[in-house]
């Protein structure tokens, strides 16, 4: 068994090695893309703010204006909410169309995107901060992946019929939810984009979506290729906006019939709770703090460079980052010094320049917030091994950050800190690690570096995460259903799981004259 998991250890280190000089072949970035429209789209048509308001969206790397978007707010969603429901009626072209014709619509939009690939990417980057090569070989191919993933799901997801007693005839639909109202985040705007619009179309829903105000440029781009694929006008709106006033809205507008959100867990307890008016359907993708346990016995730089990714993709902004790093203590000392010298090697820089690992946070705010946090870990007694502050003059870049000897009830290690810190906690025995791992009101994600199938076996059960890694960690495929235990959220996206959160199930029973078996 031992032997098994060496073996998939070697291999994973292979792939690896493998995605590095695949990076060869990304095309070069244009670093000033032409913007999309910065309206709002609604009906498929882009139109102003009622109230005529703008704000401005910034480039991370340099603090400086990129636009001035479209501002919704209560006004703007009622709109969009009333060409949502239309498009749904009975009767519309939405409605009557075929199941199959929906999927084939996804699939051109995977099309549409995959032609734009590299635009989008570069789009990406300047809007949110994230490395070019990562926006193009991981953001984008999850996005396409996911749409072409639930368009084969359009005409397959189906009711039953089921042998009642009596003289019934009795069978179930599967029918779409209605209006649903979305909400994601500026982390991945692309991916949660489509993690979102794919399995509502593809059960025949319609959509009022509202995009981060850090992030908006990608998602508009996506609405263009929306229209252009042939999707119906009001099938698909997406407005860009403030939590507080869009957000609110749509949480709490009785024409919408579910709301989904990907965000914090402070935010999505609101969300919770103002969705409760007209007992909306609620899908809550939250925060974590997820534990990423290494055992002695594990293929060591591997699990060295995998803890690194862990935490560090994506500049930290990772809802399942593998932020509770927890080491067996016969390599403790060595797992440490080693993590701080593959972090002191973390390239740093322009996110345009291909091979830079880590780019800007997408804002100040995030950058004050994790300056604080690193403050409070030096304060509580933590050992600050590397980094801990704000790094250059010009834009929201932080340093590659570690901390060792970390308590469990230090804020560092209970608090998400959504940036490029790592905490190294030590144990001693699989028992106290999976009950201090189990100890934390999060549940979305946790890992296990072992070549002991049993160990792996036994923490994978009983930690109480949605999902756990064995010698991996961030692998996403949109036939694998992912959303979180406890505080980090209720529901499930992606997958056959995910459709479900986008359908009605209703019972239809038939009086006969007479039944046959």
């Amino acid at each position: 068994m031992h032997s098994v998991l060496k073996t998939v250890g070697a291999a994973a280190t292979r792939a690896f090695r493998q995605n590095v000089r695949c990076m060869s072949a990304i095309p070069p970035p244009n670093r000033k893309p032409d913007l999309p429209p910065t309206k709002l789209f609604i009906n498929n048509e882009w139109v102003n703010a009622v109230s005529g308001k703008t704000f401005e969206t910034h480039n991370p790397t340099n603090g400086e204006v990129i636009a001035h978007m479209a501002e919704a707010d209560a006004a703007d969603v009622d709109i969009a909410v009333a060409a949502a429901r239309e498009a749904f009626e009975l009767g519309s072209e939405w409605r009557t169309m075929d199941a199959s014709r929906r999927g084939l619509l996804l699939h051109r939009l995977a099309d549409l995107i995959e032609r734009d690939r590299a635009y989008l990417a570069s789009l990406e980057t300047l809007d949110n901060g994230k490395p070019y090569g990562d926006a193009y070989a991981a953001d984008l191919a999850l996005t396409i992946n996911t749409y072409r993933y639930f368009s084969g799901w359009a005409g397959k997801k189906h009711g039953q019929t089921i042998p009642i007693d009596g003289d019934h005839f009795a069978y179930t639909r599967l029918e779409p939810v209605g209006v649903c109202g979305q909400i994601i985040p500026w982390n991945f705007p692309l991916a949660m984009q489509a993690w979102k619009l794919a399995p509502a179309l593809a059960m025949g829903n319609t959509i009022v979506m509202k995009t981060a105000e850090q992030t908006p440029l990608t998602a508009n781009h996506i609405a263009a290729l929306v229209k252009e694929a042939g999707f119906p006008p009001g099938v698909v709106n997406i407005l860009s906006g403030y939590g507080p006033t869009a957000g609110g809205a749509i949480a709490t507008h009785d024409g919408v019939d579910k709301v989904a959100f990907t965000g914090s867990t402070e935010i999505g307890q609101l969300i919770h709770t103002m969705a409760a008016g007209n007992l909306k359907r609620v899908t809550l993708e939250l925060g974590g703090k997820s534990p990423n346990v290494v055992f002695g016995d594990c293929d060591f730089d591997y699990a060295v460079e995998k803890s690194h990714f862990a935490l560090f993709f994506n500049q930290g902004q990772c809802c399942c980052a593998g932020s509770r790093l927890y080491v067996e203590e016969s390599i403790y000392d060595r797992f440490v010094e080693a993590s701080v010298e593959r972090a002191k090697k973390r390239k740093v820089g322009d996110p345009f320049e291909l091979g830079v690992e880590q780019g800007p946070q997408v804002s100040q705010e995030q950058v004050d917030k994790i300056t604080e946090l690193c403050k409070s870990g030096t304060k509580e007694g933590a050992k600050l091994a590397l980094g801990g502050a704000q790094l250059g003059d010009e834009g929201y870049f932080f340093q590659p950050t570690v901390f060792a000897d970390v308590k469990d009830d230090m804020r560092i290690a209970n608090e998400e800190i959504f940036g490029p810190v790592m905490q190294i906690m030590k144990f001693k025995d699989i028992d106290e690690v999976i009950a201090r791992g189990n100890k934390n009101m999060y549940g979305l994600a946790a890992s296990v570096f072992t070549t002991n199938l049993e160990k792996a076996i036994k923490v994978a059960h009983e930690l109480r995460a949605g999902t756990v890694y064995v010698n991996a960690y961030d692998v996403f495929d949109p036939a694998a259903p992912f959303g979180g235990f406890k505080m980090s959220g209720c529901g499930r996206e992606l997958g056959e799981f995910g459709l479900e959160q986008y359908t009605e199930k209703k019972t239809v029973i038939i009086k006969t004259q007479q039944k046959n078996s």
